[in-house]
């Protein structure tokens, strides 16, 4: 993992390809995307199957074959040992309650003259969640994306996931059934995007998509945008840990690990001013390596997406992480609290030593759904609100049309539109 300094000549150049982590060349993602969704737009059923044959090394016979049954989520659920089943309903319950509190209600403003202004606040239909599951199974995610739209009070939540060889996680499905979901499916990639956003013979099209995935998921939901909502275009996950020389390095390298065994696309991000503690982490990062079962991949993530910055100062350190807009910002350093109204963009923010952003992922409460590669900057974490939708309600007594109506046919015939202004003056004759 190379050290930089932001005093060399060349850090501008440098720093400048660090903040382009998010940006792939995806012109032929975007072709092979285009055909899969089409495939499914056209081909239903039978275009949906040959997506799982073609990718998850199965062939499912009919579209009944990629239904997980609740039977079989229930059984999983019921042979988890007590240890699991603990963990797993302590993260149920902390996620839940963290987002119990973003449940926003409708209101009415009542005006003097009689007219009565609000908000409608309702959930949508029918939820699509896509799961991520081809190098691993994340139940966490599952948590994470289902509890929000059962919080919200989503009727029909359906969930997708790759399952290679047709061999479903058995805690994937014990959380499944947690969280009450009776509509699951065996599919993944582009491929479940299609399915959910455009539905089949069979099955329903969703109303939102939500959930992580790779290059072809992420492409497929900024396709799909528009004849669904989705919650935000997410990439390979990122951290930038700003740490100073009062932080355990111990505790910096692994979390930096952490972030890296994800996947070789991963970034691992380092912002310190002190340089003792970036060479101490250096060490221990290489020591560290070989004991990982995904040496592998976090040895590439390092390699090719890591970096130790040493900065002048904290301040220019966070400056920086402002700039990096990451998805996970952890502060070790003294008096993180003082620093965090200079925090102007990141997904979520890990306050002081006993906060790794490991605890985020799993049972903290907040969502770990969040946005990378800078786009923090305008997207927010994962929440009920993207399960709910807005009506505006507009009711006028006549004492109330009389004082806006001269100046609502002024403003339609300013901009030329007779039968506004019409609809205006029928009213007042």
């Amino acid at each position: 993992m190379k050290i930089i300094k932001t005093t060399q000549d060349d850090f501008s150049q440098v720093f400048q390809s660090i903040c382009n982590r998010g940006r792939v060349d995806g012109k032929k993602v975007v072709v092979k995307v285009m055909e899969i969704l089409d495939s499914i737009q056209q081909g239903g059923n039978q275009a949906v199957l040959q997506q799982v044959a073609m990718f998850d090394n199965w062939q499912p016979s009919d579209v009944e074959d990629l239904r997980i049954s609740f039977d079989s989520c229930k059984n999983a659920y019921e042979k988890l040992d007590s240890i699991d089943k603990k963990a797993l309903h302590q993260a149920y319950d902390r996620i839940y309650a963290f987002h119990s509190k973003q449940k926003a209600k409708s209101w009415l403003d009542f005006e003097d003259n009689g007219n009565i202004l609000g908000q409608k606040i309702t959930p949508v239909e029918r939820a699509g969640l896509y799961i991520p599951g081809g190098k691993a199974f994340y139940p966490s995610s599952l948590l994470m994306n289902a509890i929000p739209a059962i919080v919200a009070g989503v009727d029909e939540i359906v969930v997708c996931s790759p399952t290679p060889n047709n061999a479903p996680n058995s805690l994937y499905l014990a959380a499944l059934y947690l969280c009450g979901i009776k509509e699951a499916y065996k599919i993944g990639g582009a491929g479940a995007i299609g399915m959910m956003a455009y539905g089949t013979e069979n099955i329903k099209k969703v109303d939102v998509i939500t959930g992580p995935g790779n290059i072809f998921v992420a492409t497929a939901k900024k396709m799909v945008f528009g004849d669904v909502m989705i919650d935000m275009v997410a990439g390979p996950s990122e951290i930038v840990v700003i740490a100073d020389k009062s932080a355990d390095a111990r505790s910096v390298a692994n979390d930096l690990l952490a972030q890296a065994e994800h996947d070789e696309m991963a970034s691992a991000i380092l912002l310190t001013d002190s340089k003792e503690l970036s060479q101490e982490v250096q060490e221990i990062l290489m020591q560290t390596l070989p004991t990982l079962q995904r040496e592998s991949i976090a040895a590439t993530s390092l390699k090719d997406r890591g970096v130790i910055i040493l900065c002048r100062d904290i301040k220019e350190c966070l400056n920086l992480s402002n700039t990096l807009a990451p998805e996970h910002l952890e502060l070790l350093i003294a008096n993180p609290l003082e620093m965090l109204a200079r925090i102007k963009h990141s997904g979520a923010i890990f306050i002081g030593p006993y906060a790794p952003e490991a605890m985020g992922d799993y049972i903290a409460g907040p969502n770990h759904t969040l946005p990378t590669g800078g786009s923090a900057r305008f997207f927010s974490p994962l929440s009920v609100e993207h399960f709910m939708k807005k009506s505006s309600i507009i009711y006028l007594s006549k004492e109330g049309f009389e004082d806006l109506a001269s100046s609502c046919e002024r403003l339609a015939e300013i901009e030329g539109l007779g039968a506004h202004k019409n609809s205006i003056s029928v009213r007042r004759k």
